[in-house]
């Protein structure tokens, strides 16, 4: 049962956007690059394979002199082609190196979007920045934004030694962005509210008050449950997806990375195996030759594809209704010019809805960033 609550819940709360970056090989340098993204030169890329099967992507930009790192989870309907320039602006301004990665079926990643495989993503990207860029445990701060705070805090209840953790426009749970309910229920979502009290870790958390897809008492009771309290940013005026023009935003956050660089005492806590199980094979290093090749991934992302669209057609699709992307009815994806084949997204495949219309209304609110707005951000800040 619960098994088929997260499915259902997965349906209606992610919306991948339509890729809006592809990425090829660099034959001079043998490296991965994105195309189509400005100032793409400026990160490293790299596919990580997760415990669960997918290949997803990932960006490292690097600070020359930078002590910590910053591991983001991005909000829903962005990618890290949209998110690339405030990546950077991110590594610029607060002297930090900055991983961003998109979830199973974001961007150019393959697989389908859900809460389990969110977590399974970002711990391929943790064990990337130690393995491959010999990050500390102690010298990551995590950073999730949105729907991004969910495995975000799902790690963060892992690693007692991480430096810190942010939170902006974070959510108490799937269920609670549209009902204020008391308990956690078996079908609820990144159940954030139940996670956070285990974080030992400075926490700051940043939200508008005007916010009007995830209410400020979310982040005001994230907050109040943090067991180690860094001063939070409450802006006046600011909205769910436009907190970067605000000045105090990168004000205050400069604050926070000062104060976690002046840290120096860590407790040694000796983590148990079964904790965090990251002994799983990763098929990436710095040599190209020991990626997987670009049929492996194409092969595996229309056979999960295929195998997802045959899952979803029980006779009762016809008496349900069909699924409306947040923002528009998702259009065919195009292909990539290195990677081959078209991909066949089942996202894109108009899908019926059972007769919990109202948790659907509910997890389409999680719309939770919306891109249009960081654009204008961004070229405001230009």
């Amino acid at each position: 049962m619960g098994g088929a609550a997260s499915t259902i819940a997965a349906k209606l709360a992610f919306f991948p956007p339509e890729p809006s970056y592809q990425v090829d090989l660099d034959e001079p340098t043998q490296k991965l690059k994105l195309l189509g993204v400005p100032q793409s030169d400026k990160g490293d890329v790299s596919i990580l394979q997760t415990k669960r099967g997918h290949y997803i992507f990932a960006v490292f930009v690097r600070n020359k002199g930078a002590t910590l790192t910053l591991l983001y989870s991005h909000g829903n309907a962005a990618d890290i082609g949209q998110m690339f320039q405030f990546f950077i602006e991110l590594s610029d301004r607060l002297h930090v190196n900055v991983m961003g990665y998109d979830y199973a079926g974001y961007g150019r990643s393959n697989g389908e979007p859900s809460e389990q495989n969110t977590y399974a993503d970002i711990e391929a990207v943790y064990k990337c920045l130690k393995e491959i860029y010999e990050v500390k445990e102690e010298d990551i701060i995590l950073y999730g934004q949105s729907i991004g705070s969910g495995p975000t805090l799902e790690l963060a209840t892992k690693l007692p030694q991480i430096r810190g953790l942010i939170l902006q426009s974070a959510i108490l749970s799937g269920l609670r962005v549209m009902y204020r309910i008391k308990y956690s229920l078996w079908l609820d979502i990144y159940k954030n509210i139940d996670k956070i009290p285990y974080v030992s870790c400075p926490i700051l958390v940043i939200h508008g008050i005007e916010d009007e897809v995830v209410d400020i008492s979310h982040g005001k009771k994230l907050w109040e449950l943090s067991k180690m309290k860094y001063e939070p940013l409450w802006v006046n005026g600011g909205n769910h997806c436009d907190l970067q023009v605000f000045p105090q935003f990168f004000t205050h956050l400069k604050k926070f990375i000062t104060s976690m660089e002046r840290q120096s005492d860590f407790k040694t806590v000796e983590l148990e195996e079964s904790i965090i199980d990251l002994n799983y094979t990763l098929d990436i290093t710095n040599d190209i030759k020991c990626r997987p090749s670009i049929e492996e991934i194409e092969k595996s992302r229309i056979s999960t594809e295929q195998k997802e669209i045959i899952a979803i057609r029980p006779s009762t699709d016809r008496k349900l209704k069909p699924r409306i992307s947040v923002d528009k009815r998702e259009k065919p994806r195009k292909s990539m010019d290195y990677f081959g084949k078209s991909r066949i997204s089942t996202d894109q495949a108009e899908r019926g809805r059972n007769s919990i219309d109202r948790f659907g209304d509910m997890m389409r609110s999680v719309a939770l960033c919306n891109i249009d707005c960081l654009r204008q951000t961004l070229s405001q800040e230009d």
